[in-house]
């Protein structure tokens, strides 16, 4: 496995960190503080190419690798975890969900628009009272003559307002049974079809996280994705490639966090010299570089499975649960490395403090990375 940077990875670090300063480091504690959600910036990213990364080129998107997706995502979140996350959410999520399971006409449809930029993409799986027990899920789908009537609520969706169309997982089966789900493709504005509560976030404010509420929405069968029943077996695999991305996302937030600690250390003077000469500080700065560097690889490993098209539900769990867990300790570290300055927003470190836990939740908890991890080990 070679690992090392790309000359496209390295150009794509380069054209991001020039966007990221010119686009988002200037008004991103603005949106943070208001929680808008920055379309304007997506679009100009759609015109880098930087959302569709995974979708070929024949369908309007860029055609890479997943090593040149963690470099996307990873070198956003260094600046801004919320951008970040709303890249993640859309290429992994509802744009992967559509090019890997839709019809060629739903293909043709979605994904020049999704991977442009011009829409914005949203993917619902979650609920209220059924985030880990998917199965067991309350948003049902009623097969209706030639169509599909639904029913029910999906919560905690990444640009569940402002998206343009969202993947939703719908129960098309009795409850805890196996095959019971189904995968729609269903535009915002269809009858029956809106948004509702918008979410009050500790972290990662800027990226949009709502409710979706389906009251009678009646769609077409043409707007199904695979086969009827098979939507948590697509939401899994789906979920593999998105552990990575989140992997990434929580690996950017520790670098972002793990630089500006360097940089601090280094110009804050105590006793006459600056901190960064302390073995105290040293050996957190030591540790978190370690920890990042171990993270690093295991989201790389993943992926390079992920490429091979070899199984890789372990490690992406492994990249996922670690990643995310060194996120929130790099975090927590840069914060008392910064000292009260790092309590305060004045200093970048305590948006990424706030930030960083949301990758211990999101698509899979911790707690579910370790099942995932413990239920494969145990069955080999």
């Amino acid at each position: 496995m070679n690992f090392a940077p790309t000359e496209m990875q390295s150009q794509i670090t380069d054209m991001i960190r020039d966007f990221a300063e010119k686009n988002i480091r200037p008004k991103m504690m603005e949106w943070d503080e208001s929680q808008e959600f920055p379309i304007e910036v997506f679009r100009k990213l759609g015109e880098l190419g930087l959302m569709g990364v995974l979708i070929p080129a024949e369908y309007g998107g860029s055609g890479l690798s997943y090593f040149e997706y963690i470099t996307v995502v990873s070198e956003i979140a260094k600046v801004c975890g919320s951008i970040g996350l709303s890249v993640a959410a859309h290429n992994s999520l509802c744009t992967n969900h559509i090019y890997k399971f839709a019809s060629p006409e739903l293909k043709k449809k979605y994904l020049p628009k999704l991977a442009s930029g011009e829409w914005i993409g949203a993917w619902g799986l979650t609920e209220a009272n059924t985030g880990s027990d998917a199965s067991n899920m309350k948003c049902v789908a009623t097969k209706d003559g030639d169509g599909w009537v639904i029913n029910g609520t999906k919560n905690w969706i990444t640009h569940g307002k402002s998206g343009n169309v969202a993947v939703v997982l719908c129960r098309t089966g009795e409850p805890r049974t196996k095959n019971n789900v189904t995968a729609f493709a269903i535009e915002m504005g269809t009858p029956g079809f809106t948004a509702g509560k918008k979410e009050n976030k500790l972290g990662m404010r800027a990226s949009e996280t709502c409710e979706l509420v389906f009251d009678n929405c009646r769609i077409s069968d043409a707007q199904r994705l695979g086969e009827i029943g098979e939507g948590f077996k697509q939401s899994m695999i789906i979920l593999d490639g998105g552990r990575i991305s989140i992997a990434a996302l929580a690996l950017g937030i520790a670098k972002g966090a793990y630089e500006a600690s360097i940089k601090y250390s280094k110009e804050r003077q105590q006793f006459d010299q600056p901190i960064s000469n302390f073995q105290a500080i040293q050996w957190k700065l030591a540790d978190m570089a370690t920890q990042i560097e171990a993270a690093e690889l295991l989201i790389y490993n993943a992926a390079d499975k992920l490429i091979r098209g070899e199984k890789m539900t372990k490690e992406s769990a492994f990249a996922k649960y670690y990643a995310s867990e060194v996120s929130v300790r790099v975090a927590t570290e840069a914060v008392q490395i910064f000292g009260g300055y790092g309590y305060t927003k004045d200093f970048p470190v305590e948006k990424y403090y706030r930030d960083s836990k949301l990758c211990t939740i999101g698509e899979g908890t911790s707690e579910i990375q370790k099942l995932v991890i413990a239920r494969d080990i145990l069955q080999s």
